[in-house]
């Protein structure tokens, strides 16, 4: 296999739209994984401390803390985190919008470059090259200027 056959097979492979979606699915999972763990650690965990200094009956959040050893509620840990999960959701929105608009692109220059290469015979209307003087099925004798005359036998 020669490299330029690898890597166009590789662009091919790349632009397919599953791969973009697994590679957005991988980082927003990621993403989404700090907001549980934020929670989880800085919600969650000092809430149920608290619940259990006041059934030891500690009424004071800093008797809780220095008994138990933990610190406060982080809800600012937690907000920080939601909103690293929704400015990395709209990054990632913005990049696969710009493939998607790439990839289009790409499409209609290749439908553009195969529309330029051919034409059809006004005569029997098969499809014939662009540069043809001559049909190949009906022999019809095309100028150059693209206007049709009939050849005579």
């Amino acid at each position: 296999m020669s490299a330029k056959g690898f890597i166009n097979e590789f662009k091919e492979f790349v632009s397919r739209g599953n791969v973009m979606d697994l590679a957005v699915g991988v980082i927003i999972g990621g993403a989404f994984q700090s907001i549980v763990s934020s929670l989880c650690d800085d919600v969650i965990t000092p809430l149920i401390q608290l619940i259990i200094g006041k059934a030891t009956g500690k009424h004071d959040i800093d008797e809780i803390t220095a008994a138990l050893n933990v610190g406060p509620i982080h809800f600012g840990n937690f907000i920080s985190a939601i909103i690293n999960f929704f400015i990395m959701a709209i990054i990632i929105f913005c990049i696969v919008k710009a493939v998607n608009k790439l990839t289009t692109i790409a499409i209609k220059k290749e439908e553009e470059e195969e529309e330029a290469t051919t034409k059809e015979c006004p005569f029997c209307f098969s499809e014939i090259s662009i540069n043809a003087k001559r049909c190949p099925c009906c022999t019809s004798q095309l100028e150059e200027d693209k206007k049709i005359t009939i050849e005579k036998k």
